[in-house]
């Protein structure tokens, strides 16, 4: 597929994980992407890395410039930086709430306000944030989590009738358990990994983690000239995690 050619992408957080898997995605389509990370230095060639902090406006503010006079333009725009946290709400300290909101709520709106004047200038103009399927399904030691992701999803639906008359779509994704890196230092340091990973496994309906690909994929489709007439929409990628209740024989 070619649906990208002559688009430029810019991707969050894309130094690995999902944000990587996308910013790939999205090059092997034809666009030409950059990628915001703290630490680009490892961003694989044709992909452009540009170091940027999401909770320092100044930081943001340079990155997209930085951009905008490399590429001349921009028609996607993929939210995915972001942090985790676990425990009720009581559990984390205020200092961990704001960092959280700092990255994963507050993160998203600097970008999209330094990348919004550029791509009102796109033709085909697609936001695209990275969720959580804590945004609609209550999940145990995740209240954290789950409130900064909830904001996400309510701002997407707002950005979504905010923008459409500009041409610009706004959309989001919910992954379920993604088998990314964090997963992976999480399991590492669980007191038994094995049976960490089987519980993960088991509370979604497919018995198996999602892939950093399939979330790529969804990512892709929702930027794409396809979903020309989807915006305002999330989208769940979690082996029916949210929706389906299983009963296992």
């Amino acid at each position: 597929m070619n649906d990208f050619a002559g688009r430029t992408a810019l991707v969050t957080g894309g130094g690995s994980g999902i944000g990587l898997a996308t910013a790939r995605l999205l090059a092997e389509r034809g666009a030409r992407v950059a990628v915001l990370d703290l630490d680009p230095t490892g961003v694989p060639e044709p992909l452009v890395g540009v170091r940027a902090d999401v909770t320092d406006e100044a930081s943001v503010t340079s990155a997209v410039a930085e951009v905008l006079e490399r590429f001349g333009g921009l028609d996607v725009l993929v939210n995915n930086a972001g942090i985790g946290a676990a425990g009720t709400v009581e559990a984390n300290g205020l200092d961990e709430w704001w960092r959280v909101l700092d990255v994963n709520l507050l993160g998203l709106v600097r970008v999209t306000r330094a990348a919004l004047p550029a791509l009102r200038g796109s033709d085909a103009a697609a936001i695209v944030n990275v969720c959580s399927i804590v945004a609609t399904a209550g999940l145990p030691d995740r209240a954290l989590y789950s409130a900064s992701k909830g904001a996400v999803l309510s701002l997407t639906r707002a950005m979504a009738v905010d923008h459409v008359g500009e041409g610009i779509r706004v959309n989001c994704v919910n992954p379920g358990t993604v088998d990314t890196p964090w997963i992976g230092r999480l399991l590492r340091a669980a007191d038994d990994p094995g049976a960490e990973l089987a519980a993960l496994q088991a509370r979604q309906p497919t018995g198996r983690l999602v892939t950093m690909d399939e979330v790529a994929q969804t990512i892709a489709y929702l930027a794409s000239p396809h979903a020309a007439s989807v915006t305002g929409t999330d989208v769940a990628v979690d082996g029916g995690m949210s929706g389906l209740r299983v009963t296992r024989r």
